[in-house]
């Protein structure tokens, strides 16, 4: 890996880390598209799962006494119960896949709550996620704005829906490094991700969330969840246009 490379790649770490900081997923879809970018698929998902693994952790004990454990339990069961299903599936996106789901899932935020009206805090609903989170992020690489849909449309308030939301995506960034992890040490072997990379990142990620975490405290709820929509949105729209141009060279 060129020194050019690894510096790019820790720098979106760090700036990705931030925002998800104070957004609690916007930077996760960024480093992804990033990574993806520079990386081949099934080592950019282990890589990203590994991050965000530790991006995740950090802000658990930042905001741990704002997370909703009882969430957390039930979106357990769905998230282990299709990882298990998976280890019988051999599967890895394209780049085209992978920018498509970035593109698409994001418009889920704009769906008025009457017409899906999920909710976090009701069992059935939190198992539910758990287990089409954990097989978005296993077969497109994110899974974030879904589990959005069952946060923010509660009545969570923005610590708790950071903090609860960072519990649950745990389980899907671990399934990425579960099922993509050979890539790592394969892709490593080849020079192409050395362990200091790995290392560093991890520790950017949490010196994002640090950062984050001081910025969210600036935000009203209303502010909070009104800026996470149209950062989405933008996010959105470059990343369907980056899909359509892949699936039309037919990559």
């Amino acid at each position: 890996m060129t020194p050019g490379l690894a510096a790019l790649i820790l720098a979106a770490v760090l700036a990705t880390a931030t925002l998800s900081g104070v957004f609690g997923m916007a930077g996760g879809m960024i480093l992804m598209g990033v990574l993806t970018a520079l990386l081949p698929v099934p080592a950019a998902l282990a890589i990203h799962g590994l991050v965000q693994t530790a991006s995740n952790a950090s802000r658990i004990a930042l905001h741990f006494r704002h997370v909703s454990w009882k969430v957390v339990g039930f979106y357990a069961v769905g998230a282990l119960a299709t990882m298990a299903a998976f280890t019988v599936i051999a599967y890895a996106p394209s780049k085209a896949v992978v920018y498509l789901g970035l593109g698409l899932l994001p418009i889920l935020v704009w769906l008025p709550d009457r017409m899906i009206p999920l909710d976090a805090a009701r069992p059935g609903h939190a198992v539910l996620a758990g287990i089409a989170s954990t097989a978005l992020a296993l077969t497109s690489g994110i899974s974030g704005p879904l589990n959005d849909m069952f946060l923010v449309r509660s009545v969570l308030t923005r610590h708790q829906v950071l903090s609860t939301k960072a519990a649950l995506q745990i389980f899907s960034h671990i399934s990425k490094v579960v099922f993509y992890g050979g890539a790592i040490l394969a892709a490593g072997g080849g020079g192409l991700t050395p362990p200091w990379l790995l290392v560093g990142a991890c520790v950017l990620a949490v010196a994002g969330v640090s950062l984050g975490a001081r910025l969210l405290d600036r935000l009203t709820d209303q502010g909070f969840r009104t800026w996470r929509r149209w950062i989405f949105t933008a996010i959105a729209a470059v990343y369907l246009v980056q899909a359509a141009i892949l699936f039309a060279r037919g990559s």
